[in-house]
């Protein structure tokens, strides 16, 4: 063998060699653990963001007016204040303390404020970092317990059901605007969520649509929201969702206060909500007239449309309101979606309530306690026991709520109130 071959195969050899070797190597090196990049800190200087907002809004000469703080926190800044009062006062994560270093953290009013912002905007997390000086990670902390905190602190005041005076009141108005026994009007909306997991899409997504999570809600003419029953997937229809909704159950269970009103001359002694053509012909539902035959069906229809468009109007603001939930949703955890929509609820009757003049803003109640027209609605409050209803009492309750009978006389009755209320304005 020539030197010039044997050359050629040491060569080949020192390659293979070296190609081995390189492979060891490198898979040693991917076998060991990789460490954990350090995040970068970034000094933000929050004690200027809270300087710098305090010197904006509640200095005695304040950079921006009552007008602007309104607009931009969806709400007056005296019931802005007593939120934040009275998170700092109750719930430790808003409470601000010193580090191990002496040096403050994060003002309770730039928490809140993040939290606000957020939720009135539907903007990324990190979208208030420039300003209020909170990064992205923190900024969904204060979103989180701010949710959490707004449904523990008033939660039990501001999503109530209604008390007898709540109903008195409400009877009243209904009695005024000619649907006597009316307590507010009922309806459902969608919220979409855009990371809703693909093992669920299916379930959640009708037809061409995206994925999205259901909101039935119960909305009176001052669009405060008595009754909201969210979380059900978006494949359900208004039927569907009203049968596993809790909005009778005080009635079925015995609970609810007793109602007594009169309508063309014929006493009922169950309140009904307003409804779209959907939901089914029971007493406590009252429904439009499709294709009204006569004068006093076309102005029954025109009535009972216009006042049923409450719970839309609700909607309407709501998402105005707080633009988080008009956007598609963008967390992955279903229950973290359910609180921000409560608390959005809670916050827009605390708006509702700081914004108005008693409940009847439109409407003055008098007229029915001093005149020559006395109400015909009362209310008396529930039994005061604490035994659990029998089966048969449960069951006849259910009947009651779900009579058709009654539900076409009242709606008979109803057009006759409307025609001899109105008819004369026609």
């Amino acid at each position: 063998m020539s030197s010039s071959s044997s050359d050629g195969v040491e060569e080949r050899l020192d390659e293979i060699i070296d190609e081995i070797i390189d492979e060891s190597y490198n898979n040693i090196v991917e076998s060991q653990p990789k460490k954990q990049r350090k995040r970068a800190y970034i000094e933000r200087n929050r004690e200027l963001g809270h300087n710098r907002f305090w010197n904006d809004y509640f200095s005695e000469d304040a950079t921006f007016p009552t007008h602007v703080f309104r607009r931009r926190f969806r709400m007056n800044k005296d019931l802005f204040l007593r939120i934040v009062y009275r998170l700092a006062e109750s719930v430790p994560f808003f409470q601000q303390r010193r580090d191990a270093t002496g040096r403050l953290g994060l003002s309770p009013l730039q928490k809140c404020t993040a939290a606000i912002r957020l939720l009135a905007y539907g903007n990324a997390a990190d979208a208030v970092d420039e300003y209020l000086r909170i990064g992205e990670s923190t900024a969904i902390s204060c979103l989180e317990h701010f949710n959490e905190g707004i449904i523990g602190l008033f939660g039990e005041e501001y999503l109530r059901r209604p008390t007898p005076e709540d109903l008195q009141r409400l009877l009243y108005i209904g009695e005024i605007r000619g649907f006597p026994g009316m307590v507010g009007s009922i309806d459902c909306m969608h919220w979409r969520w855009k990371n809703c997991p693909t093992a669920w899409k299916g379930q959640y997504t009708r037809g061409s649509t995206k994925p999205s999570i259901v909101l039935e809600a119960v909305a009176s003419q001052d669009l405060w929201i008595w009754h909201a029953f969210f979380g059900l997937p978006g494949t359900l229809n208004d039927i569907n969702v009203l049968d596993r909704s809790p909005v009778f159950d005080d009635i079925i269970q015995g609970r609810a206060p007793r109602v007594e009103y009169m309508v063309n001359g014929h006493m009922y002694n169950l309140a009904y909500y307003l409804t779209d053509g959907i939901y089914p012909n029971w007493s406590t539902f009252i429904q439009s007239i499709s294709i009204p035959q006569g004068e006093k069906a076309e102005l029954f229809a025109k009535h009972q449309e216009s006042t049923r468009k409450d719970v839309e109007r609700a909607f309407g603001v709501l998402q105005s309101r707080f633009v988080i939930v008009k956007n598609p949703a963008l967390s992955w955890d279903q229950d973290k979606i359910g609180k921000t929509m409560r608390a959005c609820i809670i916050l827009h009757n605390m708006i509702v309530e700081n914004e108005r003049v008693g409940y009847n803003t439109q409407y003055d109640t008098t007229e029915f306690e001093e005149g020559d027209v006395p109400s015909s609605s009362r209310v008396h409050k529930p039994r005061d026991t604490d035994l659990p209803p029998s089966v048969t009492e449960i069951r006849a309750n259910r009947v009651r709520v779900r009579e058709q009978e009654t539900h076409y006389q009242l709606k008979n009755d109803l057009i006759e109130n409307i025609w001899n209320k109105f008819g004369d304005e026609n």
